[in-house]
């Protein structure tokens, strides 16, 4: 769903490829045009990161963005939803059945699981991103399937109405998404557009009248799209350049009724996972689509896109939060009660790192869902880096711990009686689905780069005068200087508690390192750099890595200040996760800027490019004669 692809194949005009990528994924206002406003300085860490610039206002203190109320009110919500997974909902017999029956699904809607994020006044719970968060992490360990099945109607599916929908639209189709037991459902992809959503073919015609768009095009892996009514969806429709007077497509979103005639959809796919959560095409045949069904201006679909997806990112990896606390507890269990060698498997040294790296990496998914989640509640809108970052991250966790928890079982972990096994399946497309994680670490790389680049440029101006900018040059002179020397680097002790001072200075390092590969990377391929992507994806790597540590190290700070009971094992694994990480981005850092492995890429895509050749593998079997 990212706009990267066309780019990557054919891209005749490089020079645009950065503004591009970017484009595709910030988050965009959709207010109508104003006199131009002095720049807000950008509050992101991760896009300071890349600069070479420390930004900790939404790192440090970790975010606590709810009051009493508002917890209290959750905790009565988390009571009724645990209830219904022990009481109600069936997970075997959803997977079964390929359905969640109409009893199930009537309960949950009673519930108000279906309206998180819908405003009270329009009868949803009118839930804080934190607080949806912690109830994502319950449905993702009871059931992932259901949590897909649900959360795409009450996140993508009903968020583009309640971000961008006039207050005609939202009293019209809110209540109906909230309480009225109607689907929603979002639908961009098409056959022929993975990533690259900018290229869907799907047209919508202004008729002569200029009441209504004629809609045709077809959808294809849409979520909900079997059983939703109302589809938030996107086709192209020529207009004029505001700018130039020509005519060109620009990608609008509308909001499209089932009882709309020419709407159809197919049959349900046959998936290896998320069995209940219902995927199907969906068709336009001619759809007349009234002009007051146009989702935020004309034109302006592609931010609408980006922007409902850039705000639910966190949501999957609160999901995969709760599926491997399932996992780390049933891999717990097993290896404190299984013996072998006459000694039970948590003794093992081999069961033992197993088992710390899976509670590791739920610590680290966990901080970094509330991370952003609370940075959004408390305003935030410099949060597209964290986002994408919190989305690979998680994914990649969730499969992780999911596998170590079925090793450590055995052949108990592959038979279905555990539970693993679905679970293995159900969340192997979260790294796919809503942004692959391949392209947005790409996404990451380019992003941060390009913020990079736009601070060197206004070095590049300053040297134009030196005289007139003597204070800025001095100040970034004498800052690279001492950094060459070993002083003035980045220092984040002054920030965490006394246990983990040892460890920022392990990120630190990592910053400053990072920092400056950034830079000798602009300077020595400038805008080339869209074509490094063997190099791009070890700095996406790096600064997820280097994330990740400031992350933890803020969340173990606050556990040791509130005098958590917890603040001792906290403070263990933000320790053992600032080691291995920061030995991460060294072997990054190494990869980027290595010989040895500059020539390895090389091998690399002649590899790759014998094997498509080719269309499959090269060498015969080594009993047959070439």
């Amino acid at each position: 769903m990212l706009r990267l692809t066309r780019y990557f194949i054919v891209a005749n005009n490089r020079k645009t490829f950065l503004k591009e990528v970017t484009r595709s994924l910030t988050v965009t206002s959709t207010l109508p045009a104003q006199a131009p406003q002095p720049a807000k300085p950008n509050q992101s860490f991760m896009m300071n990161l890349f600069a070479g610039q420390l930004e900790t206002s939404q790192l440090f203190p970790y975010p606590e963005p709810l009051d009493d109320e508002q917890r209290e009110y959750l905790q009565a919500i988390v009571g009724s939803v645990n209830r219904f997974f022990d009481e109600v909902n069936d997970r075997e017999r959803n997977d079964e059945t390929c359905a969640v029956d109409e009893k199930t699904m009537d309960t949950f809607w009673e519930l108000g699981g279906m309206s998180h994020f819908i405003p009270a006044e329009y009868g949803g719970l009118g839930l804080m991103n934190s607080q949806a968060a912690r109830l994502g992490d319950i449905v993702g360990g009871s059931d992932l399937a259901f949590s897909i099945h649900t959360g795409a109607h009450q996140t993508i599916g009903t968020k583009g109405i309640i971000m961008y929908g006039t207050e005609q639209q939202k009293a019209k189709y809110l209540p109906q998404l909230s309480t009225g037991k109607v689907f929603g459902a979002f639908a961009l992809t098409e056959p022929s557009v993975g990533s690259d959503a900018s290229s869907i073919k799907s047209r919508a015609v202004l008729s002569p009248c200029g009441k209504f768009y004629t809609l045709n095009g077809s959808k294809i892996w849409i979520s909900g799209g079997g059983i939703a009514n109302i589809f938030t969806t996107f086709a192209q429709v020529e207009m004029t350049d505001p700018k130039t007077g020509l005519k060109k497509d620009m990608i609008t979103a509308f909001i499209v009724d089932r009882s709309f005639p020419g709407v159809s959809t197919g049959p349900p796919e046959s998936k290896m996972g998320l069995k209940c959560s219902v995927t199907t095409d969906v068709y336009f045949d001619d759809v007349k689509v009234p002009v007051e069904n146009v989702l935020g201006e004309p034109g302006n679909g592609f931010k609408v896109a980006m922007n409902i997806l850039n705000s639910g990112r966190f949501g999957l990896c609160a999901m995969l939060t709760g599926t491997m606390r399932f996992c780390i507890k049933s891999a717990a269990e097993h290896a404190s009660t299984r013996i072998q060698f006459k000694r039970r498997l948590e003794e093992f040294e081999n069961v033992q790192e197993k088992l710390a790296k899976m509670a590791m990496y739920h610590y680290v998914s966990q901080t970094l869902t509330f991370m952003v989640a609370g940075n959004m509640d408390l305003g935030s809108t410099d949060f597209h880096l964290e986002a994408a970052i919190t989305k690979i991250f998680g994914t990649e966790a969730g499969w992780y711990v999911c596998d170590e928890a079925i090793q450590i079982l055995g052949g108990n972990g592959y038979m279905k009686a555990s539970g693993l096994e679905q679970f293995l399946r159900d969340m192997r497309v979260f790294r796919i689905f809503e942004g692959a994680n391949d392209v947005l670490r790409l996404f990451v790389a380019l992003t941060g780069i390009q913020f990079a680049g736009n601070q060197l440029k206004g070095l590049q101006k300053a040297l134009k005068s030196p005289l007139s900018n003597m204070g800025t040059l001095m100040q970034a002179g004498s800052k690279r200087l001492f950094k060459k020397i070993g002083v003035g680097g980045t220092d984040l002790s002054p920030f965490v508690a006394d246990p983990l001072k040892s460890s920022a200075k392990l990120c630190s390092q990592s910053i400053d390192q990072f920092s400056e590969t950034v830079e000798s990377l602009l300077m020595k391929h400038g805008k080339g750099i869209v074509e490094k992507q063997f190099l791009l994806a070890r700095v996406a790597d790096s600064a997820i890595d280097i994330y990740t540590m400031a992350c933890v190290l803020s969340r173990a700070t606050r556990a040791v200040r509130k005098n958590l009971p917890s603040a001792h094992h906290e403070v263990l694994m933000a320790q053992a996760w600032c080691t291995e990480a920061n030995h991460r981005v060294q072997q990054h850092i190494l990869r980027i800027n290595g010989p040895d492995f500059q020539e390895n890429y090389k091998k690399f895509s002649e590899i790759a490019r014998n094997v498509c050749k080719n269309q499959g593998v090269v060498q015969s079997n080594p009993l047959e004669v070439d």
